[in-house]
């Protein structure tokens, strides 16, 4: 009930929608319960003997007018229900998607591609189900049952009576079968968000897989997933393979019972044949909406199991947020510090211990040490993908947490390790961060990264078209169009995550080149490998297993006994 109440909120913007749909169903079974009656009441007069046909003609006219109202009811019921939940699935996929851009880096961490873009396109989609078929066929069922009963016991209690004594154990069956069921239907949309992962992922991955020959090994991975998913559907519509024929045996049964009973009723002259024809019609309407009800159960249970991997996104909660009363970051200079700064990812894990720096408007920041020893972490920090388990992190004096995530990052350019391209233009992957921007702007970001000569010798030049992830265009050209995007922001801080680790020498100087113009004018953090690119930075903080080991320039740092220098001296080599 808790489920379907939070479904109910999240539909309360079109229960105008609804509410018509539904008054329609109803005026829809109200005629259906008038048919027989009309129907009935001809036999009666055929049987009398037709006296006047007026009476006929009035009869007739009457019908052919509920069914032609028939055709507008139906309509207006089975279309306005799928405009309502046709507009919920496309609201709700914006608002799981826009929870989920919401979340921090540590909640992706932990999910799958595949299974979050089941959760935005399969999940949601189940809720038409419910809103277009289970609940208005819930009401019209519900009201056809009353209506007809009520007009059963008009006709004959004792047939009525004896119409009866299928129900309860039908109701018994369907509750046995929504219990045994719904776990079945969770199962399934689990499986097929899990083959949706596997599959996203060898689709990104299919030149590692062709390069490594792994064809049969990923068939295979696939082909398991396949199967789990095929394993699930089949277990929940064994459930209702057997659910159905039990249903359809139990109506029959009823009608035998009132067909032999109204026989034995008639022979004795207790009920005519003009009631005896309309009870048997309604006996029709009757059973209709109890035999469809195993068809209903299922779509209800399929649509609940969807329905909870949605809501369970929607109730995540990010572990980085606004909190209450942060404020909008004014321009800032670029003055970052680091107070003793404590992270980890897991928590027998720490990857920062006790961290403090300083780095005042206008310099530059290089980050060195081995792989792993926290020099991203530093960088996700300072843009606040993640929060620091101890210590606090300022910027021009704002502690980050007191800000808004949007207006801190609006002041920073990033340029990360793993290069990221849009399937677009390289206009378009350039212009991402500032979308206003003119195209010569765009050209003069290209040339600051080194890259406008190479977008000039493609055919299409800047209208040229990137591919998936940047697949058409070679590592070095990827890393420096980010570069040139970070640049073309224009933003008081600029962040380099291994800017220049995909690039030759020769393009490397001119970054260098394009990265020195900007120095003094933002405040710069760079990590690199290669120690020559960072000899002109201001500070150099060295890191090992969580600490800042050393601390200084290039001159400073390669006149100490120490790691710094050990690094640039096997680099020399």
């Amino acid at each position: 009930m808790k489920l379907l109440l939070r479904i109910a909120a999240e539909a309360r913007k079109y229960r105008f929608l609804l509410f018509m749909g539904c008054l329609s169903t109803l005026a829809l079974t109200f005629l259906n319960l008038i048919s027989p009656r009309l129907l009935a009441r001809m036999t009666g007069i055929v049987q009398r003997g037709v006296g006047d046909l007026r009476e006929i003609t009035a009869l007739v006219l009457l019908l052919l007018g509920v069914y032609l109202l028939r055709i507008l009811f139906r309509f207006l019921g089975n279309y306005l229900p799928h405009v309502a939940a046709w507009k919920l699935v496309r609201d709700l996929r914006m608002k799981v998607y826009n929870q989920i851009q919401s979340f921090s880096l540590s909640f992706f961490h932990k999910r799958q591609t595949g299974d979050l873009m089941s959760r935005v396109v399969n999940d949601t989609a189940t809720f038409e189900q419910l809103y277009a078929h289970v609940i208005p066929e819930t009401i019209t069922n519900a009201v056809t049952l009353v209506g007809v009963i009520i007009i059963l016991f008009s006709i004959n209690h004792t047939l009525a009576l004896l119409t009866c004594i299928p129900i309860p154990f039908i109701l018994v069956s369907g509750w046995v079968m929504m219990k045994k069921v719904r776990p079945r239907f969770r199962l399934m949309q689990k499986s097929l968000a899990g083959l949706n992962s596997q599959l996203q992922d060898n689709i990104s991955g299919i030149r590692e897989i062709q390069a490594f020959g792994q064809h049969e090994r990923e068939t295979g991975r696939v082909s398991e997933k396949a199967g789990e998913f095929t394993k699930a559907m089949l277990s929940a519509l064994k459930v209702n393979a057997i659910f159905h024929p039990s249903v359809e045996f139990l109506t029959a049964l009823g009608t035998v019972i009132v067909v032999g009973c109204g026989g034995l009723l008639a022979y004795h002259a207790r009920i005519d044949a003009e009631e005896i024809v309309a009870f048997l019609l309604y006996l029709a309407l009757f059973y209709a909406p109890i035999t469809g009800l195993a068809q209903l159960l299922e779509n209800a249970q399929l649509s609940l199991a969807g329905a909870e991997r949605v809501l369970e996104i929607l109730d995540s909660a990010s572990e980085v947020t606004d909190k209450h009363g942060a404020v909008e970051l004014p321009p800032v200079q670029g003055h970052i510090r680091f107070e003793n700064v404590s992270f980890r990812y897991i928590d027998e894990s720490p990857v920062l211990e006790n961290i403090s720096f300083e780095v005042k408007p206008g310099q530059t920041l290089a980050l060195v040490g081995p792989t792993g020893v926290g020099k991203t972490t530093i960088i996700q920090l300072s843009a606040r993908f993640y929060d620091p388990k101890a210590g606090r992190i300022t910027i021009d004096g704002y502690d980050l947490r007191d800000v808004t995530q949007n207006s801190l990052r609006n002041q920073m350019s990033l340029v990360l390790q793993d290069t990221f391209l849009f399937n677009g233009t390289i206009a378009e992957n350039i212009a991402y961060a500032k979308p206003s921007a003119a195209q010569e702007e765009i050209e003069e970001a290209a040339k600051t990264a080194g890259v406008y000569d190479d977008i000039m010798e493609m055919p299409s030049q800047f209208e040229t078209e990137t591919g998936e992830r940047g697949i058409r265009l070679s590592g070095g050209q990827k890393q420096r169009i980010s570069i040139a995007r970070a640049v073309l922001r224009d933003c008081p801080v600029l962040i380099l995550d291994e800017a220049t680790a995909s690039v030759d020498m020769q393009t490397e100087a001119q970054i260098q080149a394009a990265i020195a113009k900007m120095r003094g004018k933002r405040t710069i953090i760079a990590i690199a490998h290669r120690l020559s690119t960072i000899k002109n930075a201001d500070i150099i903080l060295v890191l090992k297993d969580g600490h800042i080991i050393q601390q200084g320039s290039h001159d400073q740092l390669i006149q100490e006994q120490g790691l710094y220098r050990d690094l640039y001296q096997a680099q020399e080599v």
